[in-house]
Parts: structure tokens; C-alpha cells; sequence
């Protein structure tokens, strides 16, 4: 099925299913097709905010919040990881190249559509995580420290998936993203929101004017620099994608310099939970 993915028309056919999601039926559909989604995916409803019947679609509850304290933020730790979610890749960054599966990599520049990307991230590190239709969609700063700019790079939108991964070249630099770059007390750091297939949306928390998938698709870069650097705190919501996709983080050599040995890599992960356990040294 991947294979043929691209003699689709992926960017329309995933506005469109993003619409059918979200559209908002009979209650009776609604609840209906959100207990079918949620019994095929094995998802624990009983972390959702709401129940099930006050969902006006699947498309809400997919993108549906959590009850309070269901994902405590790692107090102890410095750094977290941003989604419930599988790790896929990780690795130091060289030569501004990152790994998208074995055997194939990828161009820092070309992925952040930033210039002076492989002399910032020289010696950095990356995490890959990838979201399944199971998972909870919204994601969350790994850090504190201040949004400083905003990027949207319209572009294609392949799946994500295994197949994809392993055969598309410079996937994540080809595919729709929006890139926050983020200033801490370690350095620079970049959260990446990658698009998919069937990925109706991508909307940030913090600034509605971004939003991921509009037709008509392959518009022009938009990119945002805050006068006035938005605060943010670990754990805090920034976005979410309205249907699966992928979240790369790239941190720079001064995160790497700090962490020798203490990184937190469990294949599945939740958001909140540590990525650092030790503080940085003061």
C-alpha cells in the first residue's frame, strides 16, 4: 500500500480526510466512530478530559486533551521528551547530517530551511519520535527557555511510516514542517512539527496564524521572529497534529556536553517524562 502512495494526491486527500474527521454529525455518529477508532487503536479512554459523548467528532477527540496529572512533568530533570510517542532515531549530529533510517540521512539545512544550521548544530544531538494513531496528539516543550522564531515550510506530504522512512529520499526535509526554534540556557534548540499523510492539521498553541495543510498546498514559506521571545516551560503545550505524524527534536553541542551517559532513550515514551535526569552544572 505504501508503495503506491505516490501516484495519490496526497496533499488534497489529506486536507479532505482532515475535514471528514472533524466534521461534526449526529452526536450518535460521533460517539460511534470515536468508540470504533478507540477500541481498534486500544486506546485508554479513561484518560481523555471528557467522556466520550461530549466529542463533537473524531477529529476532536483525537486531538483530545488529558485529565489532570495523567503525564506529571519530570521535576527532577532538566529535559524531557515533547509527545507520547516511539523514538525511531537518534544520534549526534556531524557534518550537518541526520539519520532517517539506516543507510539513509538527511540535510540539517535543508530541514530547518536554515542557512547556518550545521555550524549551530555541529555536534549536537537529535531525537526522533514518531506518533502513531494510538497516541495522544498534542505536544510539549522539552525545555524551558524563549520561542524566538517560527517557521512553516509548505511542502509534500508522504506517510511517515516505516516504508516511507526507508525509501523516500530527504523524507523529513520534503514534507510539510513547522520549526521553533528555541532559545535556552544550553543553547539553541529546534522543535520540529513534521506533516504526513492524512495529517489534516498542524496548529500551534501559542500562535493560530500557523497552521499546517491549506489548500492550496505547496504555498509560500512563512517565517515569524518575535520582537518579544514567548516564554515557555517544560511540559507546556505548543501544538498538536490533527491526525499521526513526527516531531524531531535537534539540540545543540552545548545540550550534548552536558548529558555524557545520562540520556533516557526507551523505545516508548510519554511526554513529561525525562529525557536528562541530572541538572546542569551551575
Amino acid at each position: 500500500m505504501s508503495a503506491i502512495t505516490k501516484f495519490l494526491p496526497r496533499n488534497h486527500l489529506s486536507y479532505l480526510v482532515g475535514k471528514i474527521v472533524h466534521w461534526r454529525g449526529p452526536s450518535w455518529w460521533a460517539r460511534l466512530t470515536i468508540e470504533i477508532f478507540a477500541r481498534v487503536y486500544n486506546i485508554n479512554v479513561g484518560e481523555a478530559e471528557l467522556p466520550l459523548d461530549k466529542y463533537p467528532s473524531l477529529g476532536d477527540f483525537f486531538v483530545r486533551k488529558l485529565k489532570s496529572g495523567r503525564r506529571p512533568v519530570a521535576e527532577s530533570a532538566w529535559v524531557v521528551h515533547p509527545a507520547d510517542s516511539q523514538i525511531s532515531e537518534h544520534g549526534e549530529i556531524h557534518q550537518g547530517r541526520l539519520i532517517q533510517a539506516k543507510g539513509r540521512d538527511y540535510h540539517l539545512k535543508e530541514f530547518l530551511f536554515q542557512e547556518n544550521a550545521a555550524e549551530i548544530y555541529d555536534q549536537g544531538y537529535f531525537v526522533t519520535y514518531y506518533l502513531c494513531p494510538t497516541d495522544y496528539h498534542r505536544v510539549h516543550s522539552p525545555v524551558d527557555g524563549f520561542i524566538r522564531k517560527v517557521t512553516h515550510v509548505p511542502g509534500e506530504l508522504w506517510p511517515v511510516n516505516k516504508w516511507s522512512v526507508e525509501n523516500v529520499q530527504d523524507l523529513f526535509s520534503v514534507n510539510e514542517r513547522i520549526i521553533l526554534d528555541i532559545a535556552t540556557e544550553f543553547g539553541p534548540v529546534s522543535l520540529v512539527f513534521v506533516g504526513a499523510t492524512n495529517v489534516g492539521q498542524i496548529i500551534l498553541s501559542f500562535d493560530k496564524n500557523f497552521i499546517g495543510n491549506q489548500l492550496p498546498p505547496m504555498g509560500e514559506n512563512k517565517s515569524v521572529e518575535y520582537q518579544d521571545p514567548i516564554e515557555i516551560q517544560k511540559g507546556q503545550e505548543l501544538g498538536m497534529f490533527r491526525m499521526g505524524s513526527t516531531v524531531v527534536m535537534v539540540y545543540s553541542e552545548g545540550f550534548r556536553a552536558l548529558y555524557p551517559g545520562k540520556l533516557k532513550l526507551n523505545r516508548y515514551v510519554r511526554y513529561g517524562q525525562a529525557l536528562v535526569w541530572a541538572p546542569p552544572p551551575t
